[in-house]
């Protein structure tokens, strides 16, 4: 097992908030859903639909467990799991077109190794005009696992997106 993957994958999800769909217009959403995915080195995590507590520019909540299966549809290849274990919470300035998570904590495991994440304020910038929002550069800090687990992992900027509808 390749350790830097689970901790990349695992970095993987605490980015993925992101698009796999074509972007909204700027302005009110309808659907009060989020869209996400990820590729870090070689690695992608997606889900569609998770629940939102309101729509951009409000100040809302991701609902982690339409994210989690079983209510969810998370996946990530590679042979990773992955679980959200907190609800990320979004601001918007739309004013400088940025929106920015206060705390994603999240669980990647591949086999018996288990390792967990956090990342605080983390920045995104909106893609033009849409309410699609792609990550800067953030690193994330080991909370508990195993001692194969890297100390913190980096996603580089653009390595996510987000994209709410």
């Amino acid at each position: 097992m390749h350790h830097a993957k689970l901790a990349i994958a695992a970095l993987a999800l605490a980015a993925t908030v992101g698009s796999v769909t074509s972007a909204a217009a700027l302005g009110p959403t309808a659907d009060q859903k989020v869209d996400g995915v990820i590729v870090v080195s070689g690695n992608t995590c997606t889900w569609t639909n998770a629940r939102t507590s309101a729509n951009p520019p409000t100040a809302l909540t991701v609902d982690r467990t339409s994210i989690n299966k079983p209510g969810g549809n998370l996946a990530c290849d590679g042979g990773i799991t992955a679980s959200l274990n907190n609800n990320p919470a979004f601001t918007f300035d739309d004013a400088t077109a940025t929106a920015r998570t206060d705390l994603i904590d999240i669980t990647g495991s591949q086999s018996f190794v288990s390792c967990r994440y956090k990342a605080t304020n983390i920045v995104w910038d909106r893609d033009g005009t849409t309410r699609k929002y792609v990550n800067r550069a953030f690193t994330a800090t080991k909370a508990s696992g195993s001692f194969l687990c890297p100390a913190s992992v980096t996603t580089a900027a653009g390595g996510a997106s987000m994209l709410f509808h």
